[in-house]
């Protein structure tokens, strides 16, 4: 008998326990925090240095070869990091190309006529590269802060403004280069800014910037780990941390071992190391990726291109974050012309002839989103690396200029596609759209070939 008021259980089989079922690897991904989108790119990326290198023979995956790579990629990625602000704003800059050669030459005249002319032996030669490369910032931040002025403050639409600024600093430059002339020779503390044998590190102080660059991708991880522990937030699993460490410090190592100081140095023979153009990505990259993410501007802009009604009416003064990325983009391009003006040792009026569109691709390509409001630093260096590896590994397999282009505007609308399928949740949509295009790029690169 029951004691009164004892819940009777009811008789019966006992229910066994029900098994937990498995997490799918989109939930363990997730749980990593990992960027999904440019482990794809790293994945990407690979795929094409392997297919270049079994296409041209091994000629692909050298010391030589991927040191020139990053030297050439050097220049586009500087400016893609502000293109990435510039787009995630709703704006576009359709003047990068013709601004850097504009401001390439200016540089390029300072250090040959003005300088000399002016104080004739005045000035000290040590002193030339310096004041070159401050009249080329500043002259920068003046153009871009009166187009984006006029974006910001004139209402006009920004691709308006940037076209006509395609056309007016494009006829600047012949109006200084008086009808094509070419300014040469640069001054010798100029031209390391270009890289070359000269202008690297070396390997001594190259492994030095690889022990550095190890030990600020332990701290990141681990004061990124300590400030969403303090605010209660979720953490991802320690293995993952420790792993993407480890990842992060063998990358660089074999980085600046198999590249950066196993390519030898044709004059000296001395291993080259780290080019200096390379060094001031890596700075530009950091201070860009700092900006972005911990400081308010970046996170005004991001806030603008997520929803720009609601931007304004929480207090946010757009029209100066507007203006304000034009400038820094204005400062990339002028940091963008001292590196190929000196790699080139000679200011010439083409400079710059399509590197706006090697630059909007690298960033769209790195998965900045044309919509607004998405859009990484590290993703858009990854994107003009991306495409200075088709460009050169079509140039190893002597794939004709026509082709080229062919190529990198096939590329460009493939990702745009891609992204536009993924914001409307079709993934079947931007999987055909990867397929398609690298059906045809492969198409015109075979058909291409000599």
């Amino acid at each position: 008998m029951a004691e009164p008021g004892a819940a009777e259980v009811p008789a019966g089989p006992v229910a066994a326990p029900v098994p937990k079922t498995a997490r799918s690897w989109r939930s363990v991904v997730e749980s990593t925090e990992v960027d999904t989108r440019l482990v794809g790119m790293v994945i990407s990326l690979a795929v094409i240095w392997i297919a270049f290198h079994i296409l041209s023979d091994g000629g692909f995956l050298t010391a030589r070869n991927l040191w020139n790579l990053s030297v050439q990629s050097s220049s586009i990625a500087i400016m893609a990091t502000g293109m990435v602000l510039i787009i995630v704003s709703r704006n576009i800059d359709l003047s990068v190309g013709s601004l850097l050669g504009f401001l390439g030459y200016t540089m390029a005249m300072v250090q040959t006529e003005w300088i000399p002319n002016t104080f004739d032996l005045g000035l000290e030669r040590p002193y030339t590269w310096i004041v070159a490369v401050v009249v080329g910032v500043l002259l920068g931040a003046v153009v871009g802060g009166l187009q984006g002025f006029v974006v910001a403050y004139g209402g006009v639409p920004a691709f308006i403004v940037t076209l006509g600024g395609f056309l007016v600093w494009r006829g600047l430059i012949f109006r200084l280069g008086e009808q094509g002339r070419t300014l040469a020779p640069l001054d010798e503390d100029f031209q390391l800014i270009g890289g070359g044998p000269r202008g690297s590190l070396g390997e001594g102080r190259s492994w030095v910037l690889a022990l550095v660059a190890c030990a600020g991708i332990v701290f990141v991880i681990y004061a990124a780990r300590r400030r969403r522990l303090r605010y209660d937030l979720s953490t991802r699993p320690m293995s993952v941390d420790v792993g993407l460490g480890v990842l992060g410090c063998v990358a660089v190592i074999a980085a600046i071992g198999l590249i950066a100081n196993g390519y030898t140095s044709p004059i000296s023979g001395n291993p080259t190391g780290v080019a200096y153009p390379v060094v001031i990505l890596i700075v530009v990259t950091l201070l860009m990726s700092y900006l972005a993410k911990r400081r308010r501007f970046g996170r005004y802009v991001y806030a603008y291109g997520g929803n720009p009604e609601a931007a304004e009416l929480g207090g946010i003064n757009t029209r100066r974050t507007i203006m304000l990325t034009f400038v820094l983009m204005g400062v990339l391009c002028a940091l963008s012309a001292a590196v190929q003006t000196a790699r080139l040792n000679a200011a010439v009026t083409n400079l710059g002839v399509q590197n706006e569109l090697d630059v909007i691709a690298a960033a769209v390509i790195g998965g900045t989103s044309f919509s607004g409001g998405i859009g990484t630093i590290p993703g858009a260096v990854l994107g003009a690396v991306v495409m200075q590896s088709l460009r050169s590994g079509m140039v190893l397999l002597r794939i004709d200029s026509p082709s080229q282009d062919i190529v990198v505007g096939v590329v460009l609308v493939t990702a745009v596609a891609v992204d536009s399928a993924l914001r409307l949740g079709r993934r079947t949509g931007a999987i055909a759209a990867v397929a398609t295009g690298i059906t045809v790029a492969a198409i015109v690169i075979q058909t291409g070939r000599p």
